[in-house]
């Protein structure tokens, strides 16, 4: 199979298996989620941020979890314009919808990100180089440079892992991804 050579192209090709692998989502999300947890950058981490999904991502609401029960402080992104500002998530706190449909938390915003320790971040198509494809709006490419200490991982479905993807010099890398 040859790669899209535009985000665009590669982000349709992404969303048209997402919804041929559609019932695979769940299993694969419960497998991805336990290697997160076996990660030892993980299990150290005291600050992590990491998202509510959307349906079509992979569903990490099992880590916000697991990050409370660990004790960990727990942060989510908050689309606000054009950026993403965090916010801390505690159990029982307050969420409200997004335009996206994304479920966030209410609140202050947290701005002490030297604190922050690991960061998992969705995106349509990663590479084995740590290249990531987001949805276009750039949001986490102006986030993640705030996070100077953060070890950035990204996780997606095993479809959503290529060789190669087409990348810009804007385009943040990932530490690591976890795929499949």
């Amino acid at each position: 199979m040859e790669i899209p050579q535009t985000k665009k192209e590669l982000r349709q090709l992404v969303r048209q298996w997402k919804r041929t692998h559609e019932n695979e989502l769940p299993a694969l999300s419960d497998r991805l989620c336990q290697r997160v947890q076996a990660d030892g950058l993980w299990r150290s981490a005291g600050t992590v941020l990491l998202y509510y999904p959307l349906p079509d991502e992979v569903d990490v609401r099992p880590l916000v979890r697991h990050a409370l029960l660990l004790g960990k402080r727990v942060l989510l992104p908050v689309v606000v314009g054009d950026d993403l500002v965090l916010r801390e998530y505690r159990e029982g706190a307050v969420m409200q919808v997004d335009v996206f449909g994304i479920s966030e938390p209410t609140g202050p915003d947290f701005t002490d990100y030297e604190s922050v320790d690991f960061a998992l971040v969705p995106g349509m198509a990663f590479d084995v180089h740590g290249r990531r494809v987001g949805r276009g709006k750039g949001y986490y490419d102006r986030l993640l440079p705030r996070l100077p200490r953060a070890y950035i991982m990204g996780i997606c479905f095993p479809f959503q892992y290529f060789p190669s993807v087409p990348s810009e010099p804007h385009d943040i890398l990932m530490d690591e991804v976890v795929a499949g």
